[in-house]
């Protein structure tokens, strides 16, 4: 059966029709052949992200790959990261590593990753791929990776069982979801599921800065990386805000430095009201049993409709000594298939990174995200807690003023902004990525 997202016009169908099966054909493995082991170093550790993994590994097998988990928790990658340093100094590198955004072209630099420059060109990925995912994965004139999905940041997740009962109006502005947090309140729920965990607090403030300033300024601030910027007065909202959205999470342990999944628990289970995060949370919710548009629904978050502000999965080819090239190459070509694209991202909560995909296949908050992301005119930004608007020194450092901002109210907003100014000015000294338009 043709998948739904090649259901075109009898003419184009049947070219798309043969384009699929050849891409089949580059991918299959040659016949008696024993599936061949990748080492894959990753940090999807969540029911959802667990899920997610396992749908590859099965697709993967279907064209003889022997998907070797290295599955690494906590930090948001960072405890990953370290683990791949060590294996990388003790001589053995994996063979196929979870690297995105600023961290792939350090390491693409280094020479350490496999160009993909004739698996991209055998399934014409530069006339499938969004522009935006095309230039993420290249690097120097190269291919440096394989792109899975492109995730939204900028999302505010509510429990639609709690706010139908309450008969409050979802929380499409900053006025409804502070009227709903009142009555979440006084009804005896919690109104906002937190984590004081560096990069979630650093995940709400990007896009509370979205909302604020809107996407000039938040390109000014960490594409462009201007420091005087810093003294916009809407960055000081937004630290203002931040803190508030806080207050609105009890005291003590649900406030502690705990896992994203214990947020989205509470959500799932009727015990908090909001919780804004990227879209991965829609991938656990749906793997924890509630039905999206039942138990819970999403909008963007408020004052961000019609932006998108990403982050893309991308899995990097390690070269080592090239024994695994034939096998890498084919799990690249793999993973772009229609099927492997759907399937994937259904379950992780993101969306495809193809612009050939029927987004009346996906589901209402993954079609939004989908339609806003491919919209040309729409402002398409670099999350900065999720590694896509600069390297590592500065999104830690600049993870680290706000957090402290966050949980420390002697820390004063203005004091802040001269803060981030002077650690933005102290360590750009890269060339800034691009954000669209």
């Amino acid at each position: 059966m043709v998948p739904p997202s090649l259901r075109l016009p009898s003419g184009r169908r049947l070219l798309a029709v043969l384009s699929l099966f050849a891409a089949q054909a580059a991918t299959a493995a040659p016949p008696g052949d024993a599936p061949q082991a990748l080492d894959v170093l990753h940090w999807w550790t969540s029911v959802s992200e667990r899920r997610a993994a396992d749908h590859l590994d099965a697709r993967l097998a279907d064209v003889g790959i022997q998907w070797r988990d290295t599955a690494i928790a906590g930090g948001a990658g960072m405890a990953a990261a370290k683990v791949m340093k060590g294996r990388l100094l003790s001589g053995r590198p994996p063979a196929v590593s979870q690297l995105i955004g600023e961290v792939l072209r350090d390491w693409a630099d280094l020479g350490l990753v496999l160009e993909l420059d004739a698996v991209a060109r055998q399934g014409e990925w530069a006339k499938t791929l969004f522009p935006v995912v095309q230039a993420h994965v290249t690097h120097r004139g190269h291919v440096v990776a394989a792109p899975l999905g492109v995730h939204r940041i900028n999302v505010l997740f509510y429990n639609r069982r709690l706010f139908e009962r309450l008969k409050l109006a979802p929380p499409a502005d900053w006025a409804a979801a502070e009227r709903a947090a009142v009555a979440l309140q006084r009804a005896g729920h919690t109104p906002v599921a937190w984590s004081d965990e560096p990069w979630q607090v650093a995940t709400v403030f990007e896009a509370m800065l979205l909302a604020e300033g809107g996407p000039q300024l938040y390109q000014q601030l960490l594409v462009a990386r201007d420091p005087q910027a810093y003294a916009d007065a809407a960055v000081g909202r937004a630290l203002e805000r931040l803190r508030w959205w806080r207050s609105l999470a009890p005291a003590g342990g649900r406030r502690a430095e705990r896992a994203w999944t214990d947020a989205a628990r509470e959500v799932a289970h009727d015990r908090a009201g909001m919780l804004i995060m990227g879209d991965w949370v829609k991938g656990e919710l749906l793997a924890l049993g509630s039905q999206l548009g039942n138990g819970f629904d999403c909008l963007p978050v408020p004052g961000t409709a019609g932006t998108h502000l990403y982050s893309i999965d991308t899995l990097a080819m390690l070269t080592g000594d090239y024994a695994h090239q034939a096998a890498q190459e084919r799990m690249a070509a793999q993973l772009f298939t229609p099927t492997v694209q759907l399937g994937y991202n259904r379950l992780k909560g993101s969306v495809p990174v193809r612009r050939d995909i029927d987004p009346h296949t996906l589901d209402a908050c993954a079609r939004d995200s989908w339609q806003t992301f491919a919209r040309e005119s729409a402002p398409r930004l670099p999350s900065l807690a999720h590694r896509m608007a600069a390297d590592e020194a500065m999104k830690d450092a600049l993870m680290a003023a706000v957090h402290r901002y966050a949980v420390d109210e002697r820390q004063s907003t203005a004091a802040t902004q001269r803060r981030l100014a002077t650690l933005v000015r102290a360590l750009a000294h890269k060339t800034p990525v691009t954000a669209t338009p």
